[in-house]
Formats: structure tokens, sequence, C-alpha cells
């Protein structure tokens, strides 16, 4: 019940006698409880939001401290409830008074303090008896049993589902654990005079858990449902939950498909009791709340749907109502006044309306291979449709119950631990007790004879067997009431189930039987018994047994019918029949095919067999027990009854468990088990023990911080005293649990650590020798297919090139282009055969350039060449040169050849052949003015002539001009640049001269310099240049430039040019200024 890891540091600051604890705040939505059902085990309420403590508890926590035990235990639970201190341990045990009102004490942070605390550390509280539960499942691996028992109205349903709120609250894993409680309570539970929510039925639900403790599945087991509640009810109780709630919470459409109207009124089964506006609305939020919890366990709308039609089909069938009718035979019969009724039972359960109309109003019999029908009255019509009911709704409930296990169950099959949760019929004394009262009861009996045995005279026997000091404490048996109601033959329920099988069995019969088999016990009273106890008050139709809680008188009338309560074939064939979706699994033995007869087990058989196995259930577990305390019948708050809770407490037999639990000792265990439980805590004893277990046990003990007095030694067991001593072995245990875990954890993960590492070793040298040979292999794989994939590639390559090659060629002479020098296109060739192509380029320019020269005469070829030179002397050189290059050079512009005085002049000259002719302005030195003159340019000499005359005006040979110069830009300014003659070389060549020639004179050799301006500058400077290298034998210096130096005789002059920017020139924008000894030229 402790898993603080410090809680053995703690232990020693409490110093209340006790074990356990419970308590906090109620959450009806998560544990799915029926919040307006608080009359039953009430709810509790508490004071305060946070977490109790030891501080403000009244009383004694544990009342195995109390002495004497008897007088005090009464006033202790007394003086605790006031303070709504609603539990109270007896040693292990818990005692639970019901507060009829909600409490503050089931709230998470509740839940997760009795968790995590030491449990001396809390106030009791029903959470401290499940985590002692839970940790005898998880820790000590062992089935664990928690068993809530009191009489109606103490409680014990809300105790069943704190527990199961406490258990299931880490219940992730398995959500659907919650949300079983709505569905059983909706269809289980009904409201009765001493119990709001009162449970019709038993159960007993088992949880499963995985290695982390938390719940993963169940089952639940059910037993004995109170079916005649269906049909008939006291006064002022009220039918199953779920009728109520149907009607309340349905929506129109719903209620409209199953045929139902909201008012109770109008069903007989539940008239019994009137409804008030408030439980409607409690009905109408509760059915939310179960139909939320079945959608959570797994069931389809149209399944719940086939679910309420049954229910509706219910309470469609108690409206039918029969009439006695005779028949022209004079035999008995009857007739359905509510024909409509009986319709809308067979739409919903879609069957057919003459045969469900047939079953309920006759009975065939068959004998001898005949089959004979016999009508019913009307009386034994009502009872057949009673029974059809009481079926119909009972097979209902056990569908449910199986359809919630499925939900439930744990998926994987594994053998488990498992804490089960009992909550059986609480003990019952109505104003009118019948066969269900005697059933309920009798199974607290047997109950309660079973815990008694269990708790206390078993535990003291084994005191006494294992030889202790113990003196034996009086343990009240109830073992002859059991003995009387059970026994065989002679029992009460062997003789209801004797006179049931006879023919034509009555009530007169039961008594009769009853008061034979009975009469004679001293515990059964009837009227005109054996015994001198003999009560003669008793009614003529009933029998009084005195049971462990008080007398209880049974009305005998009913007995047989319904501990028969079976259905009839004919139903059962009808009901199988229908087309509804769950009926026939709810009525198998109405299978045609069935050929069975067997008749099916009474109630009372069937109670005997299933009180067996919930006996051998508890004997097989360890018990937790809570007794829960109904403190008064008003069902108010804060008002203790002291007879009526004194008479639980002696009926219960508290202060023999308080007396048990404290002068006896809280734990025991055999040697070997104490061993194998403890043996840890000792360095003696661990990690083996290998001496006798005795001396273990005693070496164990002395080592632990354990006085003698908390501990003593049997023949075969340990036995210690308090339960604080048993929760500090716990503790150190857990403690020493944590330090082996981690020297486990630490050696394992060194050897997983060594193992990994070795593995990872050896599967790196596996990996890398094979990938090393692999690489290799790869490498010479590689090698030799780049050898292949080379020789390939160069085969390929060569074929390409080749091939390219040839369609390049014959792309050529597809392609070739015009013959025509100026002709710029060419095929491209590939990239690989770039050179090629320009060398095939230039091959053809070259033919095609001599091709074309060929076409040429000699004077054409002497143009081709004029045109050459002036491309190399000027091209990008002058700004007027690409003018010029459309032009043709015609040479003779003035027609100078034809002239009869030019060839005479000629003839002396020795100037034949004219090369160039035409009008120039000639730039005087002085001022820099035109004045247009007749150039004549032959081979062998540059002559200006007069224009009219002709007459030679300068002759310049050929030899003397060294040089010509020019500007840049778009003028046509030339200066001829004459070589300055020597006195030796000017005096012979005078002498020998022509006439007329510019040398001829020594005022000709001071002349200088020429300077001219034409418009076919370009022209004259190209044939002048060709005849001065013809001369010469190599070519003349042209100078280009803005700058340059000119002889003008005995001085020079520096020319200059200067531009605006024009890009065409205008005769007479060129202006020419002389300032001094420069020569300024702006364009």
């Amino acid at each position: 019940m402790n898993s603080h890891p410090h809680a053995h540091s703690i232990l020693h600051k409490v110093g209340v006698k006790g074990v356990g604890g419970m308590g906090v705040q109620f959450h009806p939505t998560l544990l799915g409880v029926n919040s307006s059902r608080a009359g039953s085990s009430g709810s509790l309420v508490g004071v305060g939001a946070g977490v109790a403590s030891l501080e403000g508890e009244v009383g004694v926590p544990d009342c195995a401290a109390l002495y004497p035990v008897s007088e005090a235990l009464l006033h202790n639970l007394h003086s605790r409830y006031k303070r709504d201190q609603i539990y109270t341990y007896v040693g292990t045990a818990l005692i639970s008074v019901n507060p009829y009102r909600r409490l503050a004490l089931y709230t998470p942070e509740v839940i997760e303090a009795y968790r995590s605390s030491c449990v001396f550390q809390l106030p009791p509280h029903i959470y401290a008896v499940a985590d002692a539960a839970h940790r005898g499942v998880w820790e000590r691996n062992t089935d664990q049993l928690v068993v809530v028992s009191g009489e109606s109205g103490a409680g014990k349903t809300e105790a069943a589902k704190l527990v199961l709120q406490y258990v299931g609250d880490k219940s992730e894993p398995c959500p659907r654990l919650l949300q079983c409680n709505p569905v059983l309570e909706a269809f289980g539970n009904a409201r009765t005079r001493r119990n709001d929510n009162s449970s019709r039925f038993g159960k007993y639900m088992e949880l499963e858990f995985d290695h982390k403790g938390d719940p993963i599945g169940g089952t639940i087991t059910h037993y004995l449902l109170e079916r005649p509640r269906v049909t008939s009810q006291l006064q002022g109780e009220r039918n199953y939950h779920i009728f109520y709630q149907l009607l309340a919470g349905a929506d129109i459409q719903t209620l409209k498909s199953l045929k139902l109207q909201r008012n109770t009124e109008n069903y007989n089964i539940l008239q019994s009791t009137r409804l008030t506006p408030s439980d409607t609305q409690d009905d109408r939020h509760e059915f939310g709340i179960t139909k939320r919890a079945l959608d959570v366990l797994g069931l389809t709308w149209e399944e719940q749907l086939e679910v309420w039609k049954v229910v509706a089909a219910v309470l469609k069938l108690g409206n039918l109502t029969f009439t006695c009718v005779s028949n022209i035979d004079g035999t008995e019969g009857c007739i359905n006044e509510n024909a409509y009724e009986l319709h809308e039972v067979c739409d919903l359960l879609t069957c057919e309306v003459a045969s469900l109309s047939t079953a309920l109003q006759t009975r065939s019999v068959e004998a001898r291979g005949e089959t004979v029908v016999a009508e019913l009255s009307a009386a034994e019509a009502t009872r057949t449709r009673d029974v059809l009911c009481r079926a119909l709704y009972s097979r209902l409930f056990t569908w449910v119950v199986s359809r919630v296990n499925e939900a439930i169950k744990v998926k994987t099959l594994a053998r488990r631990k498992v804490l089960g949760i009992l909550d059986i019929f609480g003990f019952e004394i109505q104003e009118v007790n019948s066969f269900e009262q005697l059933v309920i009861n009798f199974c607290n009996e047997k109950l309660h004879q079973v815990l008694a045995e269990v708790t206390l005279k078993l535990v003291q026997e084994d005191y006494q067997r294992e030889g202790l000091d113990w003196s034996m404490v009086d343990v009240p048996t109830n073992t002859p009431v059991v003995d009387l109601i059970e026994q065989r033959q002679t029992g009460v329920l062997a003789v209801v189930e004797e006179v049931c099988a006879r023919v034509g069995s009555s009530t007169e019969a039961l008594l009769q039987q009853l008061s034979f088999s009975c009469g004679g016990h001293s515990l059964f009273d009837i009227k005109g018994g054996r015994h001198q106890h003999s009560d003669n008050n008793i009614p003529a139709d009933a029998f009084r047994i005195r049971h462990f809680a008080g007398s209880v008188t049974y009305s005998v009338p009913g007995f047989i019918e319904k501990n028969l309560d079976t259905l009839h074939r004919d139903l059962s064939r009808c009901m199988f029949r229908c087309q509804h979706r769950i009926m026939k699994e709810l009525f198998p033995e109405g299978n045609p095919r069935r050929t069975t007869l067997k008749r099916p087990a009474s109630v009372a058989t069937q109670v005997i067999i299933s009180v067996s196995a919930l006996t051998r259930t508890v004997r097989s577990k360890q018990a937790h027990l809570i007794t829960c305390i109904k403190p008064n019948e008003l069902k108010q708050p804060r008002i203790l009854e002291s007879a009526l809770v004194l008479h639980q407490i002696k009926y219960h037999g508290l202060v023999e468990q308080a007396r048990v639990r404290g002068e006896g000792w809280a734990y025991r265990a055999t040697h070997e088990v104490f061993l194998g439980r403890y043996g840890m805590l000792s360095l003696h004893t661990w990690p083996a023990w290998r001496g006798p277990p005795l001396e273990g046990c005693a070496l164990l003990l002395a080592d632990l911080p354990l006085t003698p007095s908390q501990y003593t030694f049997g023949r075969t067991k340990v036995f210690i005293k308090s339960q604080r001593a048993v929760h500090e072995l716990e503790e150190y245990r857990r403690e020493r649990f944590e330090d082996l875990a981690i020297l486990v954890q630490k050696i394992y993960r060194g050897w997983r650590d060594r193992q990994h590492y070795r593995a990872l070793r050896a599967a790196q040298i596996c990996i890398a020798t094979c990938w090393r040979s692999w690489k290799a292999r790869e490498e010479y794989r590689q090698l030799k297919q780049k050898k292949k994939v080379d020789w390939a590639a160069a085969v390929i390559q060569l074929s390409y090139i080749n091939y390219q090659r040839w369609r390049y060629i014959v792309r050529v002479l597809e392609e070739m282009p015009s013959d025509s020098p100026i002709d710029p296109s060419w095929p491209p060739p590939p990239s690989s055969m770039t050179e090629v192509g320009m060398l095939l380029r230039r091959l053809h320019h070259k033919w095609r350039c001599h091709r074309y020269r060929l076409q040429f005469d000699q004077t054409a070829r002497n143009r081709m060449r004029e045109k050459v030179t002036a491309s190399i002397i000027f091209k990008e050189r002058k700004a007027s040169y690409s003018k010029s290059v459309s032009h043709p050079f015609l040479g003779d512009y003035v027609r100078l050849r034809q002239n009869t005085q030019w060839k005479k002049l000629a003839a002396e000259t020795n100037d034949q052949y004219v090369v160039f002719a035409d009008i120039v302005n000639k730039i005087t030195r002085s001022a820099g003015k035109f004045v247009p003159i007749l150039l004549a340019l032959s081979t062998n000499s540059l002559l200006i002539l007069d224009q009219r005359t002709l007459q030679v005006k300068y002759r310049i040979p050929a030899l003397e001009i060294q040089r010509i110069s020019l500007s840049p830009f778009l003028d046509d300014i030339a200066v001829l640049h004459v070589r300055p003659p020597s006195p030796t070389t000017d005096l012979g060549a005078s002498q020998n001269l022509n006439p007329g020639c510019l040398f001829g004179s020594d005022e000709a050799k001071r002349k200088g310099d020429l300077v001219l301006q034409t418009g076919h500058v370009i022209e004259v400077v190209t044939k002048l240049f060709l005849v001065v290298q013809n001369a010469t034998g190599k070519p003349p210096d042209v100078n280009i430039c803005t700058e340059f130096d000119a002889n003008f005789g005995q001085h020079s002059v520096l020319f200059t040019f200067k531009t605006a920017g024009l890009a065409e020139l205008v005769p007479g924008q060129i202006r020419i200024m002389r300032r001094h000894n420069r020569m300024e030229v702006v364009l």
C-alpha cells in the first residue's frame, strides 16, 4: 500500500496503531456513477478540497487499538461519523459508514496521495484498501479479492465503484473499464424503500494487470438478477432504471421508432410509484451517461437500438390485458383486449402477430407423438405474459453483460493474477418478503459464513496449530442458518425444489412439506411448528427464519412460480422465429432443430451452484474486507441510530474482528516464503541460504531493525505483530530491490555493451574483409571494363570522327558557297573539325580568289591592285576611306590622254603614260588659300600644269618624293614631302633636267613640300604610292596623324588638324590659317 521512496523514515513519526487507510472528491462522470442515486452509498462529502491528514482525526483510526473493544467501538464510530470521518480500520479491514451526502474525499489529488505516501501518514480510506489489494497482485503476484458487505442501503455499490475508480484511474490501456458501472447500474439497479440505487443482482468483477501494474482488462460475472421486479414492485419502489431513463432521455425520433411515450403512467409495469420532476430530470441525465458508456464500450447505434427495442417490447407486453371467454365446448379461454399493443410488440421484435398471440393464449403439449393445444384462462395468460417479460429482460441483461465482457476482456491470453471486486446482495427485510428475499438473504448468510471462517476461525486455528500462546476468541457462527437453508433433502431450498418437481404442486403442499422437514429446527418458525419456541403469530401462509442479521418472515405464496419461472416451449420458439437481431441469441432453446426436452434449472438450483462457485473464489484469494454500515433508516446525513449500528456491528462480527486483529499478528508466512521474500535484506541470507529455513529467518530478523517483541516464530511460520513493521519490511525490500535492480542493470549493461562491442568488432572485421576483397575484385573489374570501354570509345570516336568528316565534306560539297570572293557563307564545321574547316575555307577562298583574278585583264588587275593598296594604306586609318571603296579609280578624270598638246609635251618629258589627271586645289603657303591647278601623275613623275595652256609649272620626279602625310579625318588634304636637294646633286641635276622642270632653276629648289586638296585624295595617294614604289623599289612613308611638319623652302611649318566631329564634310567648311610657323586646319 506504500510506494513512497522515503516511507521507511516517515513510519517512525506516526504514533497511531493501525493499518491501511482510505479517502477524496468523487467524480461521477469519471466513474460513470449514478449521481442521482446518492441515497444508497451516499456519496461522500468532505471538508475542503485538500488531502486530509492525521492531525484532524477524531477518535481512533484503527478499532483494533481500542480497549475494551465492545464498549468503545460504537462510540468511536459515532464520534468519527459526526466529523464526516466515515472510514475506520479494523486491522487490515475497513468500516465504511454511509454519510448519505457528497464528501470531497475522492479527487485525483487524493488518489495520488494514497498511491505515493505512507499509509500511516493519511487517515483511513477505501483507497488504502484498494491500494493494498492492487499491490498484492502487482508486487506479491497473488490473487486478491475486495469483498464489500453490508445490508441494503449501507453503500456497497458506491464502495465497489470507488475501488474500481482507484484501480482503474490509471487505465489508459483499457479506458472501457470505468464505463461498465453506468451500464450495469442502468440495467441491474432499481430504487427500493431502503436504497435509491440498490443493486438487484450480484456482481463479481475480475481485473487483470500488465507488468507495470496497469489494468488491461477484466471480466464480469453476475448472479441472479431479481426477475420478479420486472413485472411487480412494492408500492413506492421502482422498476429497473433503464425503463425510466429510456422514456425520459431518448429523443422524440427514437421514442417514435420505439412506439413509446414519455409518460410512465401509460405502462402497467411502471405504475408502482409516481415520479417527481426531479426524478425525470435525473433519469434524462443518467440516460446520457448510459448511452455514452455504451458508445465507449463499442456498441454501435444499431446495436443500441436493438436493445432499446427489447426494452420497449417489455414495456408494451406489460400493457397486454386478457379477458375470460367461454368457448362453445364449455372450456374457458381468453382474448387480448389491447390488440394494438400486441401489434406494436410484434413490430418491435419483428415477429408475426398471430404467432405471438397464439403463444400467449394457448399451450401445446406433445404426448406420444401427438400435439394437443389447450387454451389458457385469463389468469394463466397473464402469468405467461409476465414470464415472457421477465425472460426477455433477464436474458437481455445477460446479453448486455456478455457484450460488456467482450469490450473489456484481455485480448492476449496468458495466466495472470487477478484482483476481484465482489459486490453481492445486501441483507433485506421488507414488509412483504418473498422468494427473492430468501435467495438474497441466503447469499448473504453464505458469504458471511465464508468470510468469518477465512478471517477469524482459520486465523485462530493457525495460531494454535503453530504453537503460539493464543486464547481463542469466540466467533459467532451462522452455520446452523446456512444448513437450514441449503441442506440437502431437509433444507428450505431442497424442500422448495421437491415440491416444485411434483405435478399439481401448490402453496399448501409447500407449507406442509416445510413444516414436516424444517418445523423442528430451532431457527425456523411456522404455524404449528414442533419446537417450543414456535411463534403462533406467524401468518398461516408464511414461515420465519432467524438469520444472523435478524428474523425475517417469508410469505410462501408465489414461491413455486418464482422458483420455476420457466418459459414454455411455445414462447421460446415464437421468440426464436423473430427477425430481431439478438432474439436468436436470447432464446437458443427455441430452435426447432434442438431435440432436447431437458427441463431448465430452477432458481434454487442456480442459487446453490452460483453460491458454491462464489465461496470457492473467496477461499482461493487473499481477501480484503470492506464492511458498509447503514447509520439510519431515514437516509439522512449525520444521524446515527445507535441501536441500528450496534446491531450491524454485532452480526458482522466487528468486535471479534477487532479483538483478533488487535491481539493477533498482522502478518504470517512460512519460513521458506519469508526467506524468499525478505532474504535479500541480510548478508547472511543473500543471495542464497543453504541451511535450515528457521535458522535463516532468525539471522535475517536479527539483522533487521525489529525488536523481539515485534515478531515470533511458530513451528513452520514467522509471525509479525504490527502492520507498521510489515510496511517497514516492505520499504526496506523496495529500497533493496532498487539497489539490486541498479546492480543488475549495471552488470547487464556492461555485458550487453561488451557483447555489442564484440559483435560489432567481429562484424567490422568480416565486413572489412569482404569489402576489401570485393573492392579488389571491383577495381580489377573496373580496370578491365575501363580498357574495354576505352577501346570501344576509341573505335566509336574514330568512327564517329570519320563519319563527321565524311558528313562535313559531303555537306561542303552540297552547300558549296558561290565563287564570289565577297561571299562570307561557309558550312559550319563540327567542333572536332574547326581547324580543318578554317583551313578548307582559306583554301577555298584562295582558290576562288584565284578563279576571280583569272577573269580580269591587265587594266582590271591594275585597278584591283590599286584598291588593295588603298585598303592596306587607309583601312581603319582614314575616315574618308570607306566612301572610296565603292568608287572605281578612273585615273584620267579630264581626258588628258586624248589631248594632242599633252601628247607632244609627254613625248618631250617622257611622261607618256598618265596614271592620274584631275583638277585639284593647291593650298598656298602664305595664307592657306585654294588655287585650282591641273595635276597629272605619270609613271615617272608628278606634274602640275596650267589648266588652259597645259604648260608645266612643276615637275617632281617620283624618286624625289619621300613621304606623304594626311590627317585621319574626312578632309581631302595631302602633303607631298619632297627630298631636299644637296648642293652637289642640285648642280648636276640642273644641267640635265628638261626645260620646264620644277628644279630647273635656283628658285625652284627653294619651293619645298607640296600641299594639295582633292576629292580623289585616296586615289591620288594610292597611285602616287605605287608610282614611287615602282620607281624606287621601296614604298614611301604614308604618315596619317593630326600633326606633322612640312618643309616650305627656307623654314618648316607644323600642320595641325582639328575637327568639330562632323559626320559629313562640306566644301567651304574647312578653314586653314597660317600663324607664323603653324598651319592650322579646322574641319
